[in-house]
């Protein structure tokens, strides 16, 4: 193990071993094998990391908006350049195939072209005379010293939903990538130094629970962004709010696709397998619900069947559809709750345990999982389960499909596939949810929109992105001035009276 390669944290503008002699192992999930380990932060190293920002804060706040969008276009120039580079390394230590990786990275670099624009979300407004002499204009600033706590199943991607907007904005950025792909984060590094941004606007601090705790503890580091599972998610907003930050923490999903009996079902089938197992699952926007309304169920289980049963599941390297599980940990968890489900009752139409996969043995293989009959008393349809597992739930009426979706504690994503319109317009307005795809699986918004879901799905007030993420990352100032004529003599006199627009 001392030969393997160690992961670094990065401070300064160069990596940063660290002093602390924790590691963790890093695994390739298609072959089994330990690539790397990555170095686990201690307290020295996080004072480190976190000072490597606060000490370029203040000059990268008063660097022009001009200069620092140049330096994020040169990032997004230098991304589009070598994506292939990154999803290599996505693939290598996520799992997901390679098509998969570049999707995300391309996903990600849509944040990056937003943030280029950010001079025009950063304008404040002014207004002349709003009482007699006197003028009122507001202005956004930088919070300062920000973290970001990413999960494992887009190491890239959802990064990106975050340090663009408040590196432009004018914040130094300090990211916690998870220990379990961890090498995006620096791949990411160098290419901001290369694209020219100042050493230390954006560091990487490597790491567990012990990591975490260090950016929400640390009175240098103002606001928080995190990603992750809902307990998680509610620790790291209880935690960080506590101490006086401001938190963003997108937690977990339980996503709804809801099929009405006029909807196209060949279009729906090849939808719901689609959103429902790639990326083997493992994204929050993942489809892990099928609501079949009415009469449509057995035939639409019937073609979501036929297409699974023909998805090809292996390395991600060698072209097929679906890849491994990030961990034999997270496969055998996922593989605990297809027995559940079975012993539970549910019909299982498609055993991704069965899989016989075109990689290594020692992968972390489970193959796509189909259940029908699901009821929502079941730990399959309660629970998050984050794996290549689809339940089918039948219900008589749309009502009633509603009612499903709003009982969830969840509200991250849902969708409706319909032919109608009046059917869709009102399902935008009865459903409970942040995020509404029509007859589109996967709602995921476009940049200059915000991403984010209701109740147990988001901690704070703030979605990622957009004009929320603008928001998110400054804070607002309002000026009140007056400047008397210099031609005219002043005229005062004492008012103690609260004073009022005149």
């Amino acid at each position: 193990m001392t030969d393997l390669p160690l992961i670094p944290h990065w401070a300064d503008g160069r990596p940063l071993d660290g002093s602390s002699s924790r590691r963790g192992d890093v695994t390739n999930p298609a072959t089994g094998e330990v690539t790397a380990q990555v170095a686990f932060a201690g307290a020295e190293d996080a004072e480190r990391v976190i000072g490597s920002a606060r000490a370029a804060a203040r000059g990268w706040a008063e660097t022009s908006v001009s200069a620092r969008t140049q330096v994020v276009f040169r990032f997004r120039e230098l991304l589009n350049q070598r994506k292939e580079e990154l999803a290599a390394i996505i693939t290598r230590e996520h799992g997901k195939v390679t098509a998969d990786a570049l999707g995300e990275v391309s996903r990600g670099q849509e944040v990056v072209e937003f943030a280029c624009g950010i001079p025009h979300l950063l304008k404040g407004g002014y207004s002349e005379n709003v009482s007699t002499g006197v003028d009122v204009h507001s202005k956004r600033q930088p919070m300062g010293v920000v973290g970001v706590i990413s999960p494992f199943n887009f190491p890239a991607m959802v990064p990106m939903w975050f340090f663009p907007v408040a590196i432009a904005t004018g914040n130094t950025v300090v990211l916690k990538p998870s220990e379990k792909d961890p090498s995006a984060s620096l791949w990411m590094a160098e290419l901001w130094r290369e694209a020219g941004l100042p050493d230390g606007v954006f560091n990487v601090l490597q790491g567990d629970k012990e990591a975490v705790d260090a950016l929400l503890d640390h009175p240098d580091v103002k606001a928080i962004s995190f990603v992750g599972s809902t307990p998680i998610a509610r620790y790291v907003y209880e935690r960080g709010s506590g101490n006086g930050k401001r938190v963003q923490a997108l937690g977990g999903a339980k996503n709804h696709m809801v099929v009405l009996p006029d909807a196209d079902l060949d279009l729906a089938a090849d939808q719901a397998v689609s959103a429902g197992f790639g990326s083997a699952g493992e994204r929050c926007m993942a489809i892990s619900v099928l609501v079949a309304v009415g009469p449509v169920g057995d035939e639409l289980v019937a073609k979501v069947a036929d297409r699974t049963r023909g998805l090809r599941t292996g390395d991600g390297t060698r072209g097929t559809d679906m890849g491994p599980l990030v961990t034999r940990a997270h496969r055998d968890k996922v593989a605990s709750y297809v027995e559940e489900g079975e012993t539970a009752g549910a019909k299982v139409v498609v055993d991704g345990r069965e899989v016989q996969p075109d990689g290594a043995a020692e992968g972390f293989w489970l193959g796509p999982t189909l259940f029908d009959n699901v009821s929502p008393d079941m730990s399959i349809y309660r629970e998050e389960i984050f794996g290549p597992v689809l339940n089918v739930v039948r219900v008589d009426s749309y009502d009633e499909a509603v009612r499903l979706v709003n009982a969830n504690p969840y509200g991250n994503g849902v969708a409706v596939f319909t032919s109608s319109g009046g059917a869709a317009r009102k399902f935008e307005v009865d459903v409970e949810v942040g995020m509404i795809g029509v007859n589109v699986p996967i709602p995921v918004p476009m940049a200059y929109y915000s991403f984010g879901g209701w109740k147990n799905s988001l901690f704070g007030d703030s979605h990622a992105h957009g004009t929320e993420g603008v928001h998110f990352f400054t804070r607002g100032k309002v000026v009140t001035s007056r400047w008397g004529d210099p031609a005219v003599k002043p005229t005062g006199g004492l008012e103690l009276a609260f004073p009022q627009n005149k």
